[in-house]
């Protein structure tokens, strides 16, 4: 009795041999291949897989991705990768800050700085820029900071926040993580 069986080797290369069943059972493998060298035909075919995006594949697509100034995100659209690294740092810090317990101050002080930073940075490098100021993530993030802006301006700088306050603003960091 014949079997078929495949060996992928990588890149993309897929060895498939016909082997007696019986020799493919035994303990060394070594002898096995070689009895089935002697005693059968031994048919290799090498097949090579497609590759689904040739953009995106391989060295040269690494490399064409590092120097391009554009990402794509999650939802498809294509953003300059400072923008996109700047609103992710501005979400990741902002929703640290927010789940950080206020009756620790002296480390909800060090992640409210860090997040006070790099809403500074992002302002900073992105406050009404035309080639991002209308996706839904710009949208959701200038909402979640004039959030805090109104919020700080009433309530005083060492005001703790209401639940209702930081549920409205994690909803609308939600969002922006969403399109980013």
């Amino acid at each position: 009795m014949i079997d078929k069986r495949s060996i992928s080797l990588g890149f993309g290369i897929v060895v498939t041999a016909n082997l007696p069943t019986k020799y493919l059972c035994s303990r060394r493998l070594v002898t096995s291949i070689t009895l089935c060298q002697l005693l059968s035909p031994l048919h290799i075919k090498a097949e090579e897989k497609k590759q689904e995006d040739e953009g995106d594949n391989g060295v040269i697509g690494a490399i064409q991705s590092l120097f391009d100034p554009n990402e794509k995100t999650k939802s498809g659209k294509t953003l300059p990768k400072a923008y996109l690294k700047a609103a992710r740092e501005v979400v990741k810090t902002l929703r640290e800050s927010l789940e950080e317990d206020s009756k620790e101050v002296a480390k909800f002080r060090r992640t409210a700085d860090a997040a006070k930073e790099s809403i500074r940075e992002y302002l900073n490098g992105w406050r009404g820029q035309k080639s991002v100021s209308s996706e839904e993530s710009y949208v959701a993030l200038e909402k979640v900071i004039r959030s805090l802006a109104n919020f700080y301006s009433k309530a005083g700088p060492f005001a703790a926040m209401s639940e209702e306050v930081k549920s409205n603003i994690l909803n609308d960091l939600k969002i922006a993580d969403d399109n980013l």
